[in-house]
């Protein structure tokens, strides 16, 4: 067996909680291992699966609520380099952000199978086997994160957890059964088609089912064919157990999905004559499975009443959304969705309650199934993902427990996430070490019609909330360039200068540029240019110096990206 060392945290799954988590922590100094069961990262949202990341904006729906921090910047990198939207360059933009990271080092197809222990309740070391190269491996660490989904690695450590749906009573949740079960939400398998640009026949293989009218897809709308994800409803194996059963679920998703394109393509006039097949996903996209228990759980009444706990580090938004165990074979609707906004998660549900040295990550952190049904979603699990690797690396530096840290510690990771870009509940930048806090603000011009001011990038807020736009907006009557100036009060020692720009953090990412971001830019101290960068997409900008001294900064914006505005949410400067 092959020893791993030199390590200060181990992450065990490579979909984006674990990405983003396994980021984080090596950027804030750890020595870090993402440790993954397949060849690419990115989980359902790789090129196997190619399931939508949704989040707390459901899809555009609820204004400046999207997701930031390291998962805006993948998002943002996979605009810029990948406007085909291909599925495998989103895999290879995910290896390149790991691998770039010299802090970090990727196993991929590599499964954790056990943990090996220091005494119950305290994890020694991972064990996993790598595919192809036939190696075991040894990955010794005084942390650990499972972000796997299924919590295998969790599960043989010890790690209290539940499965199934608890009774209505339990946590007096209305959207639970009456009486508890071992229901889950199901899998699915996507498929893609293309235009072949004449008609193409398609004959049935004998074992696909059948659903020979309209009848037989009840509320399951199947006339749109842009996107996989359209047809997330082809979904089974919420009667059965989603891990053990996963072979199983598999093979009746893959009879259901042709059934449904032999009901597309020779039962009813769906438009899609010259359409075939062309790529069928053969892993499930799972929803749910083991959700492991930390110091809190979260429940529908944390949801719906908007809990602000005081140890929150992180956010969620999309609707409590349970499907029926039965799947496509409901015959009502495949889903019950309650909009309950936006909603904290604190630290306590993101490490395991009796595993004193194992964070949690995605959808497998601690709550009950219906709370699940919320958080499930793979940008609220980034976005947690990322609080959790935060804290691991205040774990490693003042040599805490994940709940220790907690207790102790909570205030300044707060403050480090916000930092990160990271969106808090009703918390704001209070770091004692941005000199732009008390900086005095002006600007070239203001676009007085829209309620925003200069100010408002020190105001420590970093995006729209409550219908306060919380950004400087140049005058859109006037002429680019357009500048913001702050003026540090005495001349200081500048280390970095940290702008947020303007992503629309109401709309979806697309294959082009949010036409509101600032594209060209320079940045000026005592009038000398510091900083020329032309062509960003991103909405996070940090610039490094060494032995610059100035009193007065000013952001010039040259050029945005379609839009008449300079936009800037926030400005932090640093020694």
């Amino acid at each position: 067996m092959e020893n791993v060392g030199d390590l200060d945290l181990v992450v065990v799954g490579g979909g984006m909680a674990g990405v983003c988590g396994a980021i984080a922590a090596a950027r804030l100094g750890c020595r870090v291992a993402l440790v993954h069961d397949r060849p690419v990262l990115g989980g359902n949202s790789s090129s196997e699966c190619r399931v939508w990341i949704c989040g707390a904006d459901h899809h555009g729906r609820t204004p400046d609520a999207r997701e930031t921090g390291i998962l805006e910047e993948l998002r943002g990198e996979n605009q810029r380099r990948n406007e085909q939207e291909s599925p495998w360059m989103w895999d290879a933009i995910l290896w390149d952000a790991v691998t770039r990271e010299p802090r970090l080092r990727l196993f991929l197809n590599a499964r954790c199978y056990d943990a090996e222990m220091e005494k119950p309740g305290m994890i020694r070391a991972a064990l996993a086997m790598q595919i192809g190269n036939e190696k075991r491996l040894r990955f010794q660490a005084p942390l650990f994160m499972d972000a796997s989904g299924d919590g295998e690695f969790a599960f043989r450590a010890g790690a209290d957890y539940r499965t199934g749906r608890e009774a209505r009573a339990e946590f007096n949740e209305d959207m639970a059964p009456e009486q508890p079960d071992a229901f889950t939400l199901g899998s699915s398998l996507l498929f893609t088609v293309k235009d072949m640009g004449r008609p193409v026949r398609f004959d049935p293989p004998a074992w696909a089912r059948k659903f020979e009218s309209d009848e037989d897809l009840p509320f399951r709308g199947h006339h749109t064919f842009q996107h996989p994800c359209n047809f997330w409803w082809i979904e089974w194996g919420g009667e059965r157990d989603t891990i053990r059963d996963n072979e199983e679920i598999r093979d009746e998703l893959l009879r259901i999905l042709f059934g449904m394109w032999d009901h597309i393509k020779n039962h009813g006039d769906h438009k899609a004559e010259n359409l075939a097949l062309d790529w069928i996903g053969f892993v499930p996209a799972k929803r749910e499975n083991r959700r492991f228990m930390g110091d809190h759980i979260l429940t529908q009444s944390d949801l719906e009443n908007q809990v602000l706990f005081e140890d929150r580090v992180s956010y969620g938004g999309w609707p409590i959304d349970l499907h029926p165990p039965k799947g496509i074979y409901h015959p009502g609707k495949p889903a019950e969705m309650k909009q309950v906004g936006l909603w904290s998660i604190p630290l306590r549900s993101l490490y395991s309650r009796n595993v004193e040295n194992l964070f949690l990550g995605g959808r497998l952190i601690s709550g009950t199934h219906v709370a699940h049904g919320s958080y499930r979603v793979m940008a609220t699990g980034a976005a947690a993902g990322q609080s959790a690797g935060t804290a691991a690396a205040f774990c490693r530096k003042y040599g805490r427990t994940p709940r220790e840290i907690g207790q102790h510690h909570i205030s300044e990771i707060q403050q480090q996430l916000l930092r990160d870009d990271c969106y808090i509940l009703g918390l704001r930048n209070e770091d004692p070490g941005d000199l732009a806090r008390n900086a005095g603000v002006t600007a070239s011009s203001t676009d007085s019609s829209a309620g925003v001011s200069p100010e408002a990038v020190i105001n420590g807020i970093a995006r729209g909330t409550h219908g306060n736009p919380n950004q400087w907006r140049s005058d859109p009557k006037q002429r680019m360039s357009q500048w913001i100036e702050l003026d540090l009060g005495r001349e200081s020692e500048i280390g970095l200068v940290q702008v947020a720009f303007d992503t629309a953090l109401g709309r979806l990412w697309g294959a082009e540029p949010h036409p509101e971001t600032v594209r060209d830019y320079s940045i000026l101290a005592d009038g000398r240019k510091i900083v020329t960068a032309s062509g960003n997409n991103q909405r996070l900008r940090r610039h490094t110096f060494q032995g610059i001294r100035a009193r007065r900064l000013r952001i010039e914006v040259t050029a945005t990206n379609g839009d008449r505005c300079a936009r800037i949410f926030e400005v932090r400067v640093h020694r």
